[in-house]
């Protein structure tokens, strides 16, 4: 893929062998799933490979992705030094939520480094939040290739987490742990992503949510969703 990307000129499998070093059979039967995938195209009158839409659409997904960090790091450092808690940036991939930023606390009791896993959404705050404002046709799905514990609880919760417009859970990523998180959307009102707070239970106290913690993350919330052009409605 590297080496297509790099190629301007549609690339034989003669000339794919050779720049990879592989024998031609072992370079056409990686040719052959990188079509399937959709990753490389096959131009059979000129016997050529080229990049295939996939990638396109890969390479994309990944630039959005350094856009959002880079618009959300900012608002993202000024809440976590204002809450003195771990502020995360979360995205929705395939059904699962994927924990792509952080900037962390101060304190020196922390939560682990959650950069770069994923979850499945119904197992976690940031996947429900997300999910609370799509279409349940996606439960339906889930249900077949996944086991949701109680399908019609999930429904219920993401109905309430979407009328009052964040999401809180406990020990959903290990005992003793709070997670926090609220929508960030575009100038299309399509969420973006998700913010995303981590603390121990023992600073997430009711009070502490309520008066502190989730105002605090809905006004970052409105701050960062205008960067991307989203004007909140009034009536």
């Amino acid at each position: 893929l590297e080496m297509l990307a790099d190629n301007n000129q549609k690339s034989t499998v003669a000339t794919i062998a050779k720049n990879i070093s592989l024998s031609k059979s072992k370079t056409i039967s990686l040719l052959e799933i990188l079509e399937q995938k959709g990753l490389v195209e096959h131009n059979p009158e000129e016997r050529s490979y080229n990049l295939g839409v996939t990638a396109f659409g890969m390479a994309q997904h990944i630039l959005k992705c350094a856009n959002v960090i880079k618009v959300a790091h900012p608002i993202m450092e000024e809440l976590a030094r204002k809450l003195d808690e771990a502020i995360y940036i979360t995205v929705m991939n395939n059904d699962d939520v994927l924990f792509l930023d952080m900037v962390d606390t101060l304190q020196q009791v922390k939560a682990a480094d959650m950069v770069g896993k994923r979850f499945p959404f119904f197992t976690n705050a940031a996947g429900k939040v997300i999910k609370s404002l799509s279409s349940t046709d996606f439960l339906t799905r889930n249900r077949r290739r996944r086991a949701i514990p109680n399908p019609e609880a999930l429904e219920k919760e993401l109905l309430e987490i979407r009328n009052r417009g964040f999401a809180v859970d406990f020990n959903s990523f290990g005992s003793g742990l709070c997670t926090v998180a609220v929508v960030i959307r575009d100038y299309a009102g399509k969420v973006v992503c998700s913010l995303t707070l981590l603390a121990p239970a023992v600073r997430m106290l009711h009070e502490r949510l309520e008066s502190e913690v989730i105002p605090s993350m809905l006004e970052s919330a409105d701050t960062l969703s205008s960067k991307f052009g989203y004007t909140r409605a009034f009536a």
